[in-house]
Order: structure tokens, then sequence, then C-alpha cells
């Protein structure tokens, strides 16, 4: 399916729209919100959804439809309405993306052709520079809802980000009034969890408002083993400091602990033991867990972010939000699994003992102000954004092999009875990463429906990377870098009616030519700049049914440049001339069709390929020019709806379909589609004891969620799920 260059149906389109709606409905302004305010955009709103807040997509407090860029809002009433247990479900909504949580990268995700090393995954709008990693599944309890924008948006953030952003944002005070609810779950884990907020206007804190959250869960996976116990704990503190002036005080801890975690399932090899063509499995496998009984992943994080807010006038606000976070990560695991003997036995290798200790500072000042320019409406933002982050990594790693054992009743082996391994924690690095960054953004209403959205961001970025280790040629004692990317975001909106807009715009990013700051060193980045991409893209949003349904199209063409490939003259040596480009379209609508029915779907069709990339193949250097990216399907679709049966019951359904992928650059290694249908039901047994039942993946599907070339992570199978909410 070939795609137009988005920028040349741009302007098509945008030049033909005074022809069709000359005397089209002037666009108004929002009214004005606080950044990251409490959105609905759910199925079930009752005003139009397009006029909700954009969130996290611009400071400007724009709402959906005057946001010049494709971005999705997950609401806490749709997380809750598709039974999403975790923040990367919450993902089945987002048009275009998939997801996995292997230990090793917990953030694995992919959205518009590029990987988590290419994504911004934020916290609260706070990256930690480390998403694929440090972006692992949270318990969705905290979770108030999630914000996806698709393609570059560093202008926001800072570095990342090529392929788009995903932004969760949890649970805190508010004046929504006071919260009592109790939920309690059982099935394939166990859950507790609470919340409560309330006024403390009766304790004579005039203004004053507190919220906890509490949540616990645990409960054996589905692989042989993988026992997993979590917890969360939330507080925030809402309090007037004066006239106009609010601050936020919120806290966070989140723990989680997994024993024996699973790697993957080895595939079966040829007779020559290599791998290749469509994934081969044997089905006795299905749910074995090769890694030592005491393998382990645990980590700990904390986060304190103080927000002030104050609003001297209708017309203008200012934000000052400073933030700290402290996360220790611990992996005590045999990680690496295959089929030898003519797929006899399984050999098991690769030890790691790794520890990362990160912690994060940082401050954010936003200015926002309406005016006018030359008679036209004009809102503008600006601000500071000042971050320090600071990664040791004490990593041990042995590769074996260690042993040789039964595919179907693996021998029982320990971390610390294995060669050459010890708990002893030796620093290998630690890298210091400063970042000082100003930005801007306009939004200037030109008339006749006509606005101009712009966004500029200049960032300053200091890497020192200080090696603990044996110094040698290529590693270092001291190793430093400066990056001075800029980065912004050019749009046109043009309403058509006050229902129907057209948009385009053209966006660009910045990233690390491979890895991620956090930890990258001297191979990764010597002689090498960040890469840019850049994107250019054409959508309309349209309200229809009198606001009961919305949809949204968006087509559009990202490349980034500069990638780290294997220099062809010299495969000992990497030069940064890659390329790759992804091409795609994407649609998104929710259609309140009556009283009793919500209708909702997703779609997207992506062609991403490798332009110019090199690697090494035994001793030659390869052209994978051509290629598709690992992971990353060319379709992805996704349908649900909800039927009211009555006023106390309520059943759902969702069905989601992943294309065929590939497992390597070389193309030779892949997955076919496989779909995946859910079921669930709400039933009202008091107006305030609510019954939940949920079900995944009905059909028992064997899918492979993760690919590698020797050693796939697989999806779960059915599971079940039941839950009391008790709201008092």
């Amino acid at each position: 399916m070939p795609i137009l260059k988005p920028i040349a149906l741009a302007v098509l389109a945008l030049s033909s729209t005074q022809f069709w709606a000359r005397d089209a409905h002037a666009q108004s302004s929002a009214p004005e919100a606080q950044l990251l305010g409490r959105v609905n955009v759910s199925g079930a709103a009752a005003s139009p959804a397009l006029e909700g807040p954009s969130g996290s997509s611009s400071r400007l407090a724009l709402s959906l439809k005057e946001t010049p860029a494709s971005v999705t809002v997950i609401d806490r009433e749709a997380i809750e309405m598709r039974g999403a247990s975790n923040t990367q479900e919450i993902l089945k909504s987002v048009p275009g993306v998939v997801f996995a949580d292997p230990p090793g990268s917990a953030g694995s995700v992919f959205y518009r052709g590029f990987g988590s090393g290419s994504l911004a995954q934020l916290y609260n709008g706070i990256s930690v520079q480390y998403d694929a990693i440090a972006a692992r599944p949270v318990d969705s309890w905290i979770v108030e809802r999630v914000e996806a924008i698709g393609g570059p948006s560093s202008f926001l953030n800072g570095s990342g980000a090529v392929g788009g952003t995903l932004n969760v944002i949890t649970k805190t005070a508010d004046r929504s009034g006071d919260i009592s609810r109790l939920y309690l779950a059982q099935g394939d884990r166990a859950q507790a969890a609470a919340s409560l907020q309330r006024d403390l206007k009766a304790l004579g804190a005039e203004g004053q408002v507190l919220r906890v959250e509490l949540n616990r869960s645990e409960g054996a996976l589905w692989t042989q083993g993988r026992d997993r116990s979590a917890w969360q704990a939330a507080a925030s503190w809402l309090a007037p400091l004066g006239a106009n002036i609010t601050h936020t005080l919120a806290l966070e801890r989140q723990h989680e602990k997994v024993l024996q975690p699973y790697w993957g399932t080895p595939m079966l090899r040829a007779a020559d033991g290599t791998v290749s063509g469509a994934f081969r499995l044997d089905p006795g496998t299905f749910g074995i867990n090769y890694n030592v009984v005491d393998g382990r992943y645990e980590q700990d994080v904390s986060w304190a972010r103080s927000m002030l807010d104050w609003r001297p006038s209708e017309q203008t606000a200012l934000r000052h939000t400073f933030y700290h976070y402290d996360a220790l990560r611990d992996y005590d695991n045999v990680e690496v699994y295959k089929f030898v003997q003519n797929n006899s036995q399984v050999e098991r290798s690769s030890a790691l003992l790794q520890r990362h200790d990160q912690q994060v500072w940082g401050s954010r000042m936003e200015l926002s102000h309406r005016s006018q320019i030359a008679g036209h409406r004009s809102h503008f933002a600006a601000g500071w954004d000042w971050s320090y982050n600071r990664q040791t990594r004490f990593p041990l790693s042995v590769n074996g092999p260690f042993d040789v054992t039964s595919p179907y009743t693996p021998r029982d082996s320990y971390f610390l009875q294995t060669p050459g391994v010890s708990r002893v924690y030796t620093p290998g690095a630690t890298n210091l990463l400063h970042t000082v960054a100003a930005f801007a953004e306009n939004r200037t209403e030109l008339g006749e429906g006509w606005a101009l959205v712009s966004a500029l961001r200049l960032d300053r970025i200091s890497l020192d990377v200080r090696n603990h280790r044996t110094v040698t040629a290529t590693n270092p004692a001291l190793f430093q870098a400066r990056f001075k990317p800029v980065t912004g975001r050019l749009g046109l909106v043009k309403d058509l009616s006050k229902d129907w807009q057209v948009y385009a715009q053209a966006s660009t990013a910045a990233d690390p030519p491979s890895g991620v700051l956090a930890t990258a060193g001297f191979n990764a980045l010597r002689d090498f700049e960040l890469t840019r991409g850049r994107q250019f893209e054409l959508g309309s949003k349209l309200s229809f049914d009198q606001g009961r349904g919305w949809a949204t199209l968006a087509v559009y063409d990202i490349t980034r440049k500069n990638l780290s490939i294997t220099d062809p003259n010299d495969r000992t040596k990497v030069i940064p001339v890659g390329a790759q480009s992804s091409q795609g379209l994407e649609l998104n609508m929710c259609w309140r069709a009556s009283s009793a029915w919500t209708l909702a779907g997703q779609a997207s069709y992506t062609r991403a390929r490798f332009d110019r990339f090199v690697e090494t193949v035994g001793m030659t250097p390869t052209s994978r020019a051509g290629n598709r990216p690992a992971n990353v399907p060319d379709v992805i679709l996704g349908l649900s709806a909800d039927w009211r049966a009555n006023a106390a019951l309520t059943l759902s359904a969702d069905w989601r379909y992943v294309g065929k992928r590939y497992a390597n650059t070389a193309n030779t290694i892949w997955d076919e589609a496989y779909s995946l249908l859910g079921l669930g039901a709400q039933l009202h047994l008091t107006p305030q004891l609510t019954a939940r039942l949920r079900v995944d993946n009905v059909t028992d599907r064997r899918y492979v969620a993760s690919l590698s070339s020797d050693l796939p992570f697989l999806g779960a199978p059915r599971s079940l799920s039941a839950a009391l909410d008790w709201r008092f």
C-alpha cells in the first residue's frame, strides 16, 4: 500500500478548504485549563470528546480538535471498562502501538515503526531517559489517564520521541469531591486497592485536599515458578497559598519483585542448528521456565513532585514543578536458553548479576499568556526545563554455557552456584547527564477558521561517562559528549465546521544513534551527534451524531537519520550514516450509538523500512536496506463494544489483531499475525457496590509478545479475574 507524501496532501487539503467551507465557523479559543488537568475522553462522555483538553501534547491548554497532531487520551473510565491491569495494557486503545514486558527491556513498546529507544515514555510528563528499562508496567490503579502523541515530539520534553510520546498521568488530589473506594480482586493474581480523598475544610484547613492511593497485587503468573508481588502507595496534598496560588505535593512509592523471571521459550532448530522462517515452538515447552530457581528481578522506585500553580489574571498562568526520582533495580538471572542435540536438550548460558542505581532531579517552569497580535487571538507559552540524571550500573556477566537439561522437566539450578557468579556489586560506569532547555509555544488564530500552532525547544545536553573499571582504548576513564539539538513543530489547523477540522504539521526530534544517553558510552557516541528525526503529518478530526461520536484520521511520513551502522570498509567501526523511515495511516473512532451501545475501533498501517543500514554478519558487513525493523507489524486493528443491557448490567468485548512481525533485521525469522479476544461484565449490585468479571485471551491463543532471533517472549494464555468495587 503506497503512502503519498503527507506534506503534499496537506497543501492540497488545506488550500481547498476555502472552497469547501468559505463560511466556516471561526474557531474559538478553548477555556483556560491547568496543564495536565482532568480529562474525560471516553465513549460514554456526555460532551463531544474532541472538545476535551489535549493534556501533555501542548502547554497551551489546547483542546484535542485545536491540536495539529494525532493525540489519543485514555481516561480512567476507559481503563476500567477495558479491564487494563497495568500501564502497558492501557495502550491497547492507542492506534498503531504494540508492547511487551520481557524482563531485560520491560518497557518494550513500538509506535509508528520505532522502538523504545526512539520513544519517550513519560511519567507525569517527566522523562528519566531510560525508558526501555525504567518504563516497566505499573499496576493501573494509581493511573488517572494515559496520553499518546504520534510522531516526533522532542520539542515538548527533550531528546528521544522520534516515534512518539506516551505519558502516564497518576492520580493526585483535586477538587472533584470526597472519594472513598475499596477494590478487591481474585483470579490469576490477587489485588487489594483503596482510594481516599478528603476536603480538609472540616478540620479548619479551608481549600486543602488530601488524597491517598494504596495498591497491592501478587500471585503466580502463567509461567512455571514466576511469582510476582508489587505494591504502590501515593499521597498528595493540595493547598492554597494565597489568592489564585495553589501548591500540590505528590509523593509515590513503588515496589515490585519477580521470582524466577521468565526470559523466553527457545525455538526449535534445523538439523544444522540454525533458525529461520516462521517460529517453530515445541508445544511441550509452553509455560516452562529455564531460569535459575532463585532468579530475581526487583525494583524500588520513589517519586516526589512539588507543583506550584499561580494565576495572576484570567489571561496568565504560571506553573513550576520540582521533582526527584530515585530507583534501584536488581537482576540475578541466567538469561539465554537454546535447543541442542537435535532439539532433545536445552542449553543454558549467559548469567548476569546487574544493579541499576539511578536518581533524577529536575525543575520545570511554564508561563502561558493569552493576548492578541494585530487583532488576532494569540496564546503564548514559554519556560525552562532543567534536569540532572545520574545512573551507576554494577554488571557481572558470565557467558557459560553452564549445563544442558530436559526441555520438559528442567533441572533445578541456582544463581550463586553458577560458575563465576557471586553477589558482589562492583560499579562498572556512571553516566552523569545534565540537561538545560528553553522552550516556547504559540497558537494564533488567523481568521476564517485558520489557526497556526508552533513550538520550539533548544537543549544543551552534557554527558560525562566515568569508567570505574580497567581503562582501555575503547573504554577511557572519562568520556564526555556535548549536544545542542534544536527541535520544533509547525502546524496549521482549519475548521471546516465547528465539528470538523483538518490539519497539517511538520515536527522534528533528536535522540542518540543507538541506546539511550543514561547508559550510552564511548563506542556508541564517539564522533556522533544525536540522530535527527522529522515528520510530516496530515490529519482530520470529526465529531458526529450531535457529539455522540468522534473520529480522527492521520497520515504521516517519518525519517530518522544518522543511525550508527557498521562501516562497510572497516567492520570494527561504526559510522553515523544509517537511516530509517516510516510511512503510515492511523484511524481512531468512538460512537455512542444509543443509550445502550458504545462502539469503538482503531486501525493502523505502517510501512517501516531501513533506508541505509549495515550490520556485520560473521566477518562480512551486510546491507539491510529495504528490510523492516524487528517487532514492527504492518497492520494493527482493534474493536470494542459495550452494551448496557439494563441499569445494572453492562457487557463488553474487545478484539485486537497484530500483523506479521520479523525477529531480526535480516527479516529471515518471523511470527505470523495473531488476534486476541477479551470479554468483560459489570454488575451494579447496589448503587455503591459493583461486581466486575474479566476474561483475557478467551480463545487461549498461543502468540509471541516480543520477538528475538533466538528466544521469543511468549504472551499470556487465557486468564480470568473477578472483583468487587465498593464506593462508599
